[in-house]
């Protein structure tokens, strides 16, 4: 790995590009040059071959401003926050946590401010820019806040995930997938983050690309008709007991780790094998990976489980780039509190059920006489409880003889008023709230690692410095060179180029300077395939195409060249 050697390049080349650079820049914000967008693009298509052609998920596009009521349910107004401080000498701002953990070489994420406030003191930790003293630690919210609409009386948010969206659609998802679970919807777009003090490049950024996955299931089954195909597979895992007792990485079979209970079910499994799959495909070897579990204290508010995939970096260290969360029932419940809509899906059994279940209904007798004409609207409340409201009254009576009961007037509803019965009941099915696993992919995070580690130089064992992309992602598939520029070799090359792209690849054409150069550019950049036009084209028809990796050449007819490059980007 050298950072420095391929930033350097990915800068001169047009991967990476400054945001605002002549207006000297905003830190937390990056351009995609041509190349960089192109192989953004098909590291997003890639993604979307595997989640939507590969497991037949559906792709949404919602928003990317959001009204304060949806994240309000989702938690994040009052949770999505980071522990931040202040100087007090130059007032700059900074992450507590970050600096905290540059000073002591600790992880303090999961610490309350107080704590972190303590280890301040203890340490004697100082500004990082001009040695002040520090602040006491508060809370700060990431959103950006906007007004939606002209009055300003409407507040909104850019969104922080693009989650949220898939959440708030599924009902009518629900019923696109015919009410059948499990089922997933994914998303991919940007999020925004108003990150307190992004140092980080394209890591840490304040707009980025998200790539989601909900999958919606049983609660009872999380079970994964593809579990068979892949139990054999390793995984290496940095379980909760692994991190919390100085253990050695697991090196266990998907199987192995279902059956030791080390990952929960065989559907957040089989996510960490897709992932480990797609970055596998992207050039990213499994020694830079981890599988890391949340530990207790830093799990989010959501997330019944999570883990996280990181990759290993030379200039920031581990780097989370995929979150795969079980978020149980948390979305969907909040978004049904808030909303009053009912979030949840009507699951037929495969044999009607005796079911016992205890029923309230009104003591006649006594009801009409205590209540009068107000009778037909309690009895209407009465009836339409849930079958957990009845027991919660039924205990409420038992306990306290009596419920008061708010309507448009306050009634109090005694014991002998109402009759409790328990009864067998043959049910069909059942409505439930789906739990959602998610594969959340951070495509500015993979695309840097993607970069990093495909770029290979005289430090790897390699004689030129260069971007060795997986063949399915390189931004350029093809160079098309003639040999010379005159003597119709560059109108053959161009008219070859033409066609190539009508055919649907990716193609560069380069006249400038000679051969040797022109081979190191288009190596420099990661093209797989390069085509040279020379005086035997004119007379045979054929040009020779070399291989990037192993610079091996061979002779091709102009007539074949569509089907040797797709079976040689295969």
């Amino acid at each position: 790995m050298n950072h420095e050697k391929m930033f350097n390049i990915a800068r001169k080349r047009g991967f990476l590009w400054p945001s605002f650079e002549i207006y000297s820049g905003v830190s937390g914000f990056t351009d995609y040059g041509p190349l960089g967008a192109s192989l953004k693009n098909n590291i997003m298509q890639k993604w979307r071959k595997q989640y939507i052609a590969g497991e037949g998920f559906h792709e949404i596009e919602g928003p990317t401003v959001m009204p304060k009521e949806v994240l309000k349910a989702s938690g994040h107004v009052d949770n999505f926050t980071d522990p931040m401080t202040r100087c007090l000498a130059c007032g700059e701002v900074f992450r507590a946590d970050h600096i905290i953990e540059e000073a002591i070489g600790e992880d303090v994420e999961s610490l309350e401010n107080s704590e972190m406030d303590e280890i301040v003191k203890e340490n004697n930790i100082k500004c990082p820019s001009c040695g002040g003293d520090l602040a006491n630690i508060w809370n700060y919210n990431l959103m950006f806040k906007t007004e939606i609409g002209a009055k300003g009386d409407k507040v909104g948010y850019m969104r922080p995930e693009t989650a949220q969206g898939i959440f708030i659609l599924f009902k009518r998802l629900s019923r696109f997938f015919k009410n059948k679970l499990p089922f997933g919807a994914v998303q991919l777009g940007k999020a925004y983050r108003n990150e307190i003090s992004p140092r980080q490049g394209v890591i840490r950024l304040r707009e980025f690309t998200q790539a989601e996955a909900e999958i919606f299931l049983d609660p009872e089954d999380k079970t994964h008709p593809k579990f068979s195909q892949i139990a054999d597979e390793i995984l290496y895992l940095s379980s909760q007991d692994v991190q919390m007792n100085d253990k050695e990485t697991l090196e266990i079979t998907a199987q192995e780790a279902l059956d030791q209970g080390v990952v929960s079910s065989e559907t957040l499994i089989y996510q960490l094998y897709l992932a480990r799959k797609f970055l596998k495909e992207l050039g990213i070897p499994d020694e830079v990976l981890r599988f890391r579990q949340h530990l207790p204290g830093e799990m989010a508010h959501y997330a019944l489980d999570c883990w996280d995939v990181e990759c290993l970096t030379d200039q920031y260290g581990w780097v989370e780039i995929i979150g795969i969360a079980d978020r149980g029932d948390y979305d969907l419940t909040a978004h049904s509190q808030f909303s009053n809509e009912e979030l949840s899906i009507y699951m037929e059994y495969d044999e009607p059920k005796l079911v016992s279940k205890t029923i309230v209904k009104p003591n006649l007798k006594l009801f009409g006489p205590a209540f009068k004409g107000d009778s037909p609207k309690i009895k209407t409340y009465i009836e339409n409880l849930s079958d957990d409201e009845v027991l919660a009254l039924k205990e409420q009576i038992e306990s306290e003889g009596k419920f008061i009961l708010e309507l448009d007037n306050t009634f109090e509803i005694l014991e002998e008023h109402l009759i409790f019965e328990d009864i067998e009941e043959e049910v069909k099915g059942e409505r439930i709230i789906p739990h959602v696993i998610e594969p959340s992919f951070g495509i500015d995070r993979i695309l840097y690692c993607t970069l990093l580690h495909s770029f290979k130089s005289e430090e790897d064992g390699f004689d030129k410095e260069y971007f060795k992309f997986s063949k399915e992602i390189a931004p350029i598939q093809v160079s098309v060179f003639p040999l010379m520029n005159k003597e119709g070799l560059g109108e053959i090359a161009i008219d070859i180029t033409h066609k190539l792209r009508e055919a649907g690849f990716t193609v560069d054409n380069d006249t400038s300077g000679t051969i040797g150069k022109r081979y190191a550019r288009a190596d420099e950049v990661g093209v797989p395939i390069a085509i040279t036009v020379d005086f035997d084209t004119k007379e045979d028809n054929t040009v020779t195409i070399r291989d990037r990796d192993t610079e091996e050449q061979e002779r091709v007819k102009i007539e074949d060249l569509k089907e040797v490059i797709e079976a040689k980007l295969q």
